[in-house]
């Protein structure tokens, strides 16, 4: 893996101690990338799986690990509860469960359990669409819980609202990026329905402060089902928000807004909520676009409210780069970029731009989970359950498997982690580990 140095640099400060582990939906370094070699090639439901166990219902959520232990957010079907998991690597046996909600939906499309938990290796968070927020030690000892509807109002989004926590230099954030006026029913708060950033003690799970974040757009392009993220540009750490037709960097200790810049939706086009997060590779920022827009690298030069001299480069005369859902992977100095809408996956170069390969993507089904980069391949898999392995230096498609066959609408909208030299498959009845036992 050939990393450039100043990412050599931003990753050991970003994830000291976290090598070999997967605490985030984005793994360690929050690209959808991580350091281990000797994945497993190949594989199917039966072949080359150490371990797998049952799981009573689908969700998006990306497994996460840290050392001995898998966290995973699920939903009970049969019993219509939300669960909090945690399994054994080495066998797949249950530690611990805990039930955490008794409302499951309000829509067809997703769960409350969409978003992905997060560890530090010393606690874990559990987060769902219904508003509760949760802190547990690795051993399931629960720490705290709250509720954000219930501190902070009824979300304001058209589907099931999921954004992932994150833990962040001894802090636990999380971005609630809505609409200005509620969508369906009466607000119970009376308090203005604003978009923040909230930050909290991730012991206590005590608010620390809360920043409002003001958005020029309007109707569902207010609302963001993305994840904020960290980086570090030019030596300023800060926290990357996409979402309400604008990118913006924030101070970590204290939520201020350092700059921002947008947009991909220059017309104000009032359907355009954002779901792709964004990444860092080189110094720039990938800003993914909705609904076939353009993606856009953007390089900070200033404070305030940048112009279009902060765009690196964009896409707009690359028919196939584009985002509706998957959030790119970063690897080895370039971007993978899974079009869910165009079918495609490209590799491009960070820095400049250019396309060095591009595929169709195998099967039919379409590709919502974000694409995992590494070991010089890229590992993808479908609604279907579809997994494919891509060989990263020039497109070639070097397996396919299917790992599932969804029924009652579900579909796999869970990306595949890696940590310890396995893999981690998260169907919808099903979880997987991939390689050696």
């Amino acid at each position: 893996m050939k990393y450039h140095i100043p990412l050599i640099i931003m990753m050991a400060v970003l994830s000291i101690g976290w090598g070999g582990n997967w605490p985030h939906w984005r793994g360690p370094y929050f690209n959808g990338s991580t350091e281990e070699t000797d994945l497993p090639l190949k594989w199917s439901q039966t072949d080359n799986i150490a371990w797998k166990t049952d799981l009573p219902g689908p969700s998006a959520a990306t497994p996460v690990l840290w050392e001995d232990y898998i966290f995973i957010s699920s939903v009970d079907s049969g019993k219509e509860t939300l669960l909090a998991m945690c399994f054994d690597r080495h066998d797949g046996r249950q530690i611990w469960q805990e039930m955490v909600g008794k409302e499951i939906r309000r829509d067809r499309r997703s769960n409350f359990a969409a978003p992905s938990p997060t560890t530090d290796g010393k606690i874990v968070i559990f987060f769902y669409s219904s508003g509760q927020l949760l802190g547990f030690t690795l051993q399931g000892r629960r720490l705290w819980a709250r509720n954000i509807q219930e501190d902070f109002g009824e979300f304001a989004f058209l589907w099931t609202f999921s954004s992932s926590p994150l833990l962040y230099e001894g802090k636990l954030y999380l971005q609630v990026l809505q609409r200005d006026v509620p969508v369906r029913g009466s607000r119970q708060s009376e308090e203005p329905i604003q978009s923040f950033l909230l930050a909290m003690d991730p012991m206590t799970g005590k608010t620390l402060w809360r920043h409002f974040r003001s958005s020029p757009a309007v109707a569902e392009s207010r609302e963001a089902f993305s994840s904020p993220i960290p980086a570090i540009l030019k030596g300023t750490p800060q926290l990357l928000l996409a979402g309400g037709d604008v990118l913006t960097g924030h101070d970590p200790g204290t939520g201020e807004e350092l700059w921002r810049w947008g947009t991909w939706n220059p017309g104000r086009i009032p359907h355009f909520r954002l779901v792709p997060s964004p990444v860092v590779g080189d110094g720039v920022i990938l800003a993914c676009g909705p609904k076939n827009a353009p993606i856009f690298a953007i390089e900070p030069n200033g404070k305030g409210n940048l112009d279009d001299s902060a765009i690196k480069w964009s896409s707009d005369d690359v028919r196939d780069m584009t985002t509706d859902v998957p959030t790119p992977a970063y690897y080895d100095g370039d971007f993978f970029v899974l079009s869910d809408l165009r079918r495609a996956l490209m590799r491009v170069d960070a820095a400049t731009g250019e396309v060095k390969w591009s595929i169709e993507t195998p099967d039919s089904a379409k590709y919502e989970a974000s694409p995992l980069a590494v070991d010089d391949k890229v590992y993808i898999i479908n609604h279907e359950g579809d997994a494919a392995v891509i060989d990263a230096a020039d497109g070639k498609v070097l397996h396919r498997t299917s790992m599932d066959s969804p029924t009652g609408g579900n579909v796999v909208r869970a990306s595949i982690s890696a940590a310890q030299g396995q893999l981690f498959i998260r169907t919808t009845t099903t979880l997987f580990c991939v390689g050696k036992k």
